[in-house]
């Protein structure tokens, strides 16, 4: 159990889905940003999120509609707080964005 325990310590940083999208400025609210994964519309490197409390890490690939599109960026980095746009904007790497 000690070994699980250390290895779990020693992953890397996460962060919420919903927090993640709210601090990137990738969703206009907190509460917007849950409800997108709470009804399973984003999708963490491939797999469905269906809980606004699933992690994400950087170097993931989050996909999730945009409008009328589909985004889809790779998680550069995680955020401490929900800043100015470009500093936002530095936590991520648009992949696509298309309909």
């Amino acid at each position: 159990m000690a070994e699980r325990a250390l290895s779990m310590g020693a992953s890397s940083p996460t962060l919420r889905i919903d927090k993640y999208l709210w601090f990137t400025r990738l969703a206009s609210s907190r509460t917007s940003a849950q409800k997108l994964a709470e009804e399973g519309h984003i999708r963490i490197n491939g797999r469905r999120v269906e809980r606004s409390h699933t992690i994400v890490r950087a170097g993931d690939l989050i996909t999730f509609p945009y409008g009328q599109k589909v985004r889809v960026v790779r998680v550069s980095s995680l955020p401490q707080r929900r800043g100015p746009a470009p500093e936002a904007q530095a936590c991520y790497e648009e992949i696509v964005v298309g309909g």
